[in-house]
């Protein structure tokens, strides 16, 4: 079973995250801004360079207006 960065069902919400900021319009500089972050931050977790701990997903999902258990409940099975 393919665990963290490498599960198809965490990539495929990190996908929905990418996919949310693009249709706002947003760039990865103004998801940062609104999470306090540097713009890297962003990037290394779209890029699959760093995994979001949950507490690290729910404010992404918030910045993005996301609701984070909707989203979870609506993933991929295994």
């Amino acid at each position: 079973m393919a665990r963290g960065i490498h599960d198809s069902r965490y990539r495929w919400v990190i996908e929905q995250l990418i996919e949310a900021r693009k249709q706002q319009a947003l760039t990865q500089q103004a998801v940062a801004e609104k999470l306090g972050k540097p713009q890297q931050y962003v990037s290394r977790y779209e890029t699959g360079e760093r995994r979001l701990d949950i507490f690290e997903f729910i404010d992404v999902a918030t910045a993005l207006a996301i609701d984070a258990l909707a989203l979870v409940a609506n993933a991929p099975k295994s």
